[in-house]
Formats: structure tokens, C-alpha cells, sequence
């Protein structure tokens, strides 16, 4: 039984507290939150999150805070002795993550985890396996979209502040997308990007429009934005034998309608692929919480290297974020 302590009880640290319980091998036995009261009887209460990382009857702690203290919680953890879960984003720079990776590599062999759950949809793992096997040629290109509303509370937020948040939408949901180019084409060489404010005025970035291409020339498009007016995630991914769509997405607000996957393969005369030549799977149940934990606790207990949502991962995405974020013209 591992025990793990969390740090930051909002929404996040209370997924993971319930991720936890249900997988059944680990166990909270603490919590620091400093702005919430919490009421959980059986599990210890600390003053400060430093406190609770010097317990030695502490194996593992989830960091659940705003993005500005990721890095520090997770370095202090991991020279603690500690395995860590840390929610995105892993750093606000590149330079940044390989700080925390320094830190990594002195910690003994601890693991490392970030929250990247969208990996861990049931629509993306099938698309992962349909591209990985073959069937549908290459990637030739993709195109994601993911937005949401705010509305004039989110000035009230600590994520509009960019000594808080590190970034705008594009820290908050964009990193996601980005991380999923990656996850399913490999690494990017070439950004181009357009970085802007032009609603909401603040000092981090309501709108980024980016493009990537690797050195197999598989190019991605990205639009993350505040300004959508209603909550969208889509992806798309064309390859050389038919294309894989991804549209909606299942969340605890359900206001990402239902995630769709359409899948498609090529027929042998133009048009290539019809209305009718589409299978639709509907994906009812939101595993990623699950499947990420299983995940993190596979590696802690038995060994084994983290294969989604390491450091090295989280290494790549921040390079793709610098150079957005050099393009910013907020």
C-alpha cells in the first residue's frame, strides 16, 4: 500500500483522492490545502506543503496546485525521497523542466508523473492504436481545435494572472493538444504561431494560432481560445489510407458534448471517402482518471519506467511552448 499525500484539495487534488481510493493499492493519509476547510476524518491534515513532503511515512505526493508552484513542490518532493504526480503544466519553460529533471535523476530512481490525462481517453488510446498498427498508412497531417467560454469572473482567476498561470488558454488547454500532436506523430521541429489578447486584455493570451512540421513533414494546426463562446475539442488526423476525427470529449462538466471518434478508410476512386463509408464509436465513460492512475501506481509499485507523461515528454512539450510563446505578440 503506498501512502501518498496531495497537496492542493480543489478540484484536481479531490479527482485524484477519488482516483486513488478506487484503485485500491494506495492510500491518502495526507493533505495540505491552506484556503479550502476540508473534512476527511482519516487523513492527517498539514500546516504547510513542506510539511507534509518531510514525512518519512509519506512514499508519494500528488501536486495539485496552481501552476507556479508545480516546479518547486515537485523538486522539494523528489529531494525528499519522494515519487511525484504533478498536474500540468510540468514547468513554465523548457529550462525550467530540466531543472526538475536534474532533480529526477538524483532522486534514486523515484518516479516522476505528469497529469496529462487526455492521453488516456479511451477515443485517443484507440486512435494511438489504429495509427501505431499501420493500417491507415502514415500521418500525413492533423488539426486540433480547443476552446472554451469565460466569462468576466475569470478576471477573479487565478489563472488570468500570468505570475500565476505562466500563460493563457494556451497553458491551460492548448498544452494538451500539443501534447497530443506529440503523443501521436513524435516530436516537432518548425513553429510558426500568432499569440493574442484581442478580447479579453489581459496579460496572458486569449487566442494562439500555431502551426508545426517535423522532419517527416507531417504538418499540425492548432487554435486554443478563450473567445470560442462555447466549450469545443476537436482533432483530426488524415493519413495516407483514410482520416481519424475525434470530436467532443467527456469531462466532469459535460459541456464538451459526447466524445465521438469517426473513423474512415480510403476507397479506390474520388470521392475517397463518403458520409457513408464513416464508423462512428461513442465513448460513454470517462476512464483517463483511471487509466492514468493505474498508470502511475504500476510504476511506483512495481518498478516500471513511466511510458506516458514522463519528464522527457514533458521536455519536448515545453520546447514546443517557448516557441510559441517567442511569437507572442500579447
Amino acid at each position: 500500500m503506498m501512502n501518498i499525500g496531495i497537496i492542493g484539495f480543489g478540484k484536481m487534488g479531490q479527482i485524484r483522492f477519488d482516483s486513488i481510493r478506487a484503485d485500491g493499492r494506495g492510500c491518502v493519509v495526507g493533505i495540505h490545502e491552506p484556503h479550502q476547510n476540508v473534512f476527511l476524518p482519516e487523513v492527517r491534515m498539514y500546516a504547510t506543503s513542506s510539511e507534509l513532503i518531510a514525512d518519512p511515512n509519506i512514499h508519494a505526493v500528488f501536486v495539485c496546485t496552481p501552476n507556479y508552484l508545480n516546479l518547486p513542490l515537485t523538486i522539494e518532493a523528489l529531494k525528499a525521497g519522494k515519487h511525484v504526480f504533478c498536474e500540468k503544466p510540468p514547468a513554465f519553460s523548457a529550462a525550467e523542466v530540466e531543472q526538475i529533471m536534474v532533480a529526477e535523476k538524483n532522486s534514486n530512481g523515484k518516479k516522476l508523473m505528469y497529469g496529462f490525462n487526455h492521453r488516456h481517453h479511451d477515443s485517443i488510446k484507440k486512435a494511438k492504436e489504429l495509427i501505431d498498427s499501420g493500417t491507415y498508412g502514415r500521418i500525413l497531417w492533423m488539426r486540433g481545435r480547443y476552446g472554451k467560454s469565460v466569462d468576466k469572473d475569470f478576471y477573479n482567476d487565478w489563472r488570468s494572472k500570468r505570475e500565476f498561470a505562466g500563460g493563457g488558454i494556451l497553458m491551460d488547454q492548448g498544452i494538451h493538444m500539443l501534447d497530443l500532436f506529440l503523443h501521436l506523430a513524435g516530436d516537432f521541429d518548425e513553429v510558426k504561431a500568432f499569440v493574442s489578447n484581442l478580447y479579453w486584455k489581459l496579460d496572458v493570451e486569449d487566442n494562439v494560432f500555431a502551426m508545426l512540421r517535423n522532419k517527416q513533414g507531417v504538418v499540425a494546426s492548432l487554435h486554443s481560445s478563450m473567445t470560442q463562446w462555447r466549450h469545443l475539442f476537436s482533432l483530426e488526423i488524415f493519413l495516407e489510407k483514410g482520416y481519424i476525427v475525434i470530436n467532443g470529449l467527456l469531462t466532469s462538466s459535460g459541456t464538451y458534448g459526447e466524445e465521438v471518434m469517426t473513423v474512415a478508410k480510403n476507397r479506390t476512386k474520388a470521392p475517397m471517402a463518403t458520409w457513408d463509408d464513416e464508423e462512428h464509436i461513442r465513448f460513454n465513460v470517462n476512464n483517463s482518471w483511471h487509466y492514468e492512475m493505474t498508470h502511475f501506481l504500476d510504476a511506483m509499485i512495481e518498478n516500471k519506467p513511466i511510458q506516458t507523461g514522463n519528464s522527457a515528454d514533458a521536455l519536448k512539450l515545453m520546447r514546443i511552448m517557448d516557441k510559441i510563446y517567442s511569437q507572442n505578440e500579447a
